[in-house]
């Protein structure tokens, strides 16, 4: 599935303030929805949709029924234009109310807005848009008073660090729309999992992804035991993940049997990384398909991410990246010098790319 959000633009929006429901801090929500229009329909729909650029698809899921899940329900009736915004708004906000009893959880202003014409596929769907806040940032302002330049201070939300946000599409009701959700306060598992009820679209992007991640954990925790060798260099084991994500790059259909064979090879392995394989999808709370198409892209990036980082007792560390474009790989020689009775890793490289340096911020009492 395909979607572009550059089409789409923000028709209407209701605000709300979810206090901590243990706490006793109330819920409080607008009178009426406000209509956008004009300028601050493009300046309000390019940064509330900037978040959504990248992210993985996810869908509404529950354990019974999507008859029994609010979030959903709320959606489908605005969507099907059985209650307006206000009244979904209502819904939702006293649902993010009620699920807030955690310590941990914040207060905060929510946003929530309906949009129009998000391509998906080839068609253009609305779209519902859930954003939630909880940091102020003070901001400076200079204005003109009787003649004179006044600088004041005004606490603002700034829509780089919106916490946390949700935008659901008007496609495949059937199986739970297609969501966009992201969180940045760490608290991800109230966000996505007890407020919006999501789990991930198990299409070709995330399946390749979430084998990628465990081949890539399981090679580099298994390399060095395999090798016997407990003290294996950390770039050894990025190459061993490396070699591992190369089984991706040269098929276009992954098949599970297949990879266990040619990639693990022993039956040793291939037992340790079934287990591995079910701690992960226990910890993730889905079942993945032994069989599906590879996205090469999804491939690509995290081979992109395979590097080594070597952490030294000195203050001293050493990352190692693979080369760009087919370049000469890096070489390392590891070693003891027994005159200062230390390790010692020498690098060999041809010329320098750059050299800089840097200063932490710190603050001395």
């Amino acid at each position: 599935m395909k979607w572009r959000l550059q089409t789409a633009s923000v028709e209407q929006l209701v605000l709300a303030r979810t206090g901590h429901a243990q706490r006793g801090e109330p819920l409080q929500l607008s009178r009426s929805a406000h209509r956008v229009e004009g300028d601050e329909q493009v300046r309000l729909t390019e940064l509330f949709l900037k978040p959504f650029r990248s992210l993985a698809l996810q869908c509404f899921t529950h354990h019974h029924s999507l008859q029994n899940h609010e979030v959903y329900q709320s959606c489908a009736a605005l969507f099907a234009q059985r209650i307006d915004l206000l009244t979904c708004t209502s819904q939702l906000a006293s649902r993010l109310h009620s699920k807030s009893t955690h310590p941990n959880i914040k207060p905060g202003d929510l946003c929530v807005a309906h949009l129009r014409e998000i391509q998906v596929d080839e068609q253009w769907v609305q779209g519902l848009l859930i954003l939630k806040s909880e940091t102020l940032t003070p901001f400076l302002t200079i204005t003109d008073q009787n003649g004179d330049l006044q600088l004041s201070t005004v606490d603002g939300i700034y829509p780089e660090k919106i916490d946390k946000g949700c935008l659901i599409m008007d496609t495949r009701s059937e199986l739970g729309y297609r969501v966009l959700s992201f969180d940045r306060g760490g608290e991800a598992k109230f966000w996505v999992r007890d407020f919006l009820g999501l789990e991930p679209v198990a299409d070709a992007d995330f399946l390749t992804g979430a084998y990628a991640k465990a081949a890539v954990s399981f090679v580099q925790g298994q390399s060095g035991v395999s090798a016997g060798d407990a003290d294996e260099a950390p770039w050894e084991r990025a190459d061993a993940a490396r070699e591992a994500l190369d089984y991706f790059a040269s098929r276009e259909q992954f098949d599970l049997g297949d990879f266990e064979k040619e990639v693990l090879r022993s039956p040793e392995r291939i037992e340790a990384f079934s287990q591995h394989l079910r701690d992960h999808e226990q910890e993730q709370g889905i079942k993945l398909a032994r069989e599906f198409e590879i996205s090469h892209k999804q491939a690509e990036r995290a081979k992109r991410k395979v590097h080594a980082v070597l952490k030294l007792d000195t203050g001293v560390e050493i990352h190692v990246r693979p080369a760009k474009g087919g370049g000469e790989a890096p070489t390392l020689e590891r070693g003891f010098d027994k005159h200062r009775g230390m390790k010692f890793v020498k690098v060999f490289y041809h010329r320098e790319l750059g050299c800089s340096a840097t200063q932490e911020d710190s603050t001395e009492a």
